[in-house]
């Protein structure tokens, strides 16, 4: 990693991280699951720690994109046993803060300024799933699996809901949510929680780095909330002046102005830094 590179070392602005690893190289952050022992189950440390990652990236001037992925051969396996067992031996506030953190984690990937994307290998349960549905774009591996397991321990996929059910619409989640059936990548993919399958993860991301990296930082970060604003489908007058006013805003601002002179000049943008991506993963 040529930038920045931590894991499990003591760092001035996250420090020591026991679950986690992350990497900034080429303007690519890296959030890393590493957990590989127990297949990268949840449990209220990762989850602090990955919120804590998440901040420091969206924070970082230097960080134009994230990629989310996994060491070991699963991606997650949802919930950690241990975590499971404390949360049945709390009452409901304890277990409503333990709630309200996970809660957080899926709004902060959701609500992220800068692109995401997901890597998936091997097994994706339970929270994984929210994780991926969370995350702009997301690759997996052909042998990839996919459970909603949580009715068969009484439970439901409460937090993770409505990321889950924004991606595979309501009627699918009725199927999943209900059966706690597996299911591949090939579904995944027809389910629209995945984007793409390719067993080389790396090499499937790197087109879409490139991508990602040739565009307008504040143009993406205003895409993402502008699809946030119209996910209620609502086409009214107070979506019509809100479209209206975000064109307009973008045009004179100076990111705006930046890109429309570079394109009648012939020119890159200032904000386009020929970089080496194909070591960013």
């Amino acid at each position: 990693m040529t930038d920045t590179q931590h894991q499990n070392t003591s760092t001035q602005s996250l420090g020591r991280l026991q679950h986690v690893s992350y990497a900034l190289n080429n303007g690519v952050g890296e959030l890393i699951l590493n957990r590989a022992e127990v297949h990268n189950a949840f449990d209220e440390v990762m989850i602090s720690e990955m919120i804590a990652v998440l901040g420091y990236f969206a924070e970082h001037k230097d960080c134009k994109l994230l990629v989310l992925k996994a060491n070991g051969k699963n991606f997650s396996a949802g919930a950690d046993l241990n975590w499971m067992r404390k949360q049945a031996k709390m009452d409901f506030e304890q277990n409503l803060n333990d709630a309200k953190a996970l809660a957080k984690l899926m709004q902060d990937l959701d609500t992220f300024p800068k692109p995401t994307i997901a890597l998936v290998q091997g097994a994706a349960f339970g929270g994984a799933l929210g994780l991926i549905c969370a995350s702009d774009i997301a690759i997996a591996t052909e042998r990839a699996s996919f459970c909603l397991s949580e009715v068969k321990l009484g439970l439901i996929p409460a937090v993770i809901s409505p990321y889950v059910a924004r991606a595979m619409g309501n009627r699918a989640s009725r199927r999943y949510m209900l059966t706690a059936e597996r299911f591949d990548a090939q579904t995944a993919l027809k389910l629209n929680i995945i984007h793409e399958i390719n067993d080389d993860l790396a090499a499937a991301a790197q087109p879409i780095i490139t991508a990602l990296l040739a565009n307008s930082p504040q143009g993406m970060a205003w895409v993402k909330t502008l699809l946030a604003r119209l996910e209620d489908g609502v086409i009214d007058q107070d979506t019509i002046d809100y479209t209206s006013e975000r064109i307009a805003r973008i045009r004179v601002s100076d990111e705006g102005q930046e890109g429309l002179n570079a394109f009648f000049e012939k020119r890159q943008p200032n904000w386009h830094t020929p970089t080496d991506t194909q070591g960013a993963l």
